[in-house]
């Protein structure tokens, strides 16, 4: 079903067309969210039945240093209509994934991890999100970086901590 709406995209038109740039990390990133609402053409079984509409984004990055265009286009199913929403959603998803990996990496030290083999690297990428977890789930004034020191130096603090 999916495979047909995509073949299918650029013969509907998009009801709604979103497009924002960002500039940094020397880079520039456009980014265009197109929505079609009209899928008479789409066949809707019974587990596709709430479908509302059919996105597409179409991403381009340029990297300043080098001039190297990157382009790629995904394709989602959602509920949503609203094409700025939708394209504004998908940019502040990866403004939070990156905060987390920022704050694990100066918390967790997670970007000198030496761990490589097997599934260790994934396991310990785990564990550190649990206790980060632990540590902004407490209360008390410090910072994670600190928190995660006194956790291993006082086992009083620790026990408190769990």
């Amino acid at each position: 079903m999916l495979e047909s709406a995509v073949s299918s995209f650029t013969l509907l038109t998009p009801v709604e067309v979103y497009a924002e740039e960002d500039f940094g990390h020397g880079r520039i990133e456009t980014r265009k969210c197109s929505v079609i609402t009209n899928l008479k053409y789409i066949d809707q079984s019974d587990e596709w039945k709430n479908i509302q509409s059919i996105i597409r984004i179409d991403s381009q990055r340029i990297i300043k240093a080098t001039g190297k265009i990157e382009e790629e286009q995904r394709f989602y199913i959602s509920t949503l209509t609203n094409a700025e929403k939708i394209g504004k959603s998908k940019s502040s998803h990866w403004d939070i994934e990156n905060k987390l990996h920022w704050l694990l990496d100066v918390a967790m030290n997670e970007d000198e991890s030496t761990k490589r083999s097997g599934d260790v690297s994934q396991n310990f990428s785990i564990i550190n999100k649990i206790c980060f977890n632990l540590l902004k789930k407490n209360q008390s004034k410090m910072g994670i970086r600190r928190k995660r020191y006194l956790s291993g130096w006082v086992n009083e603090y620790l026990l408190e901590l769990l």
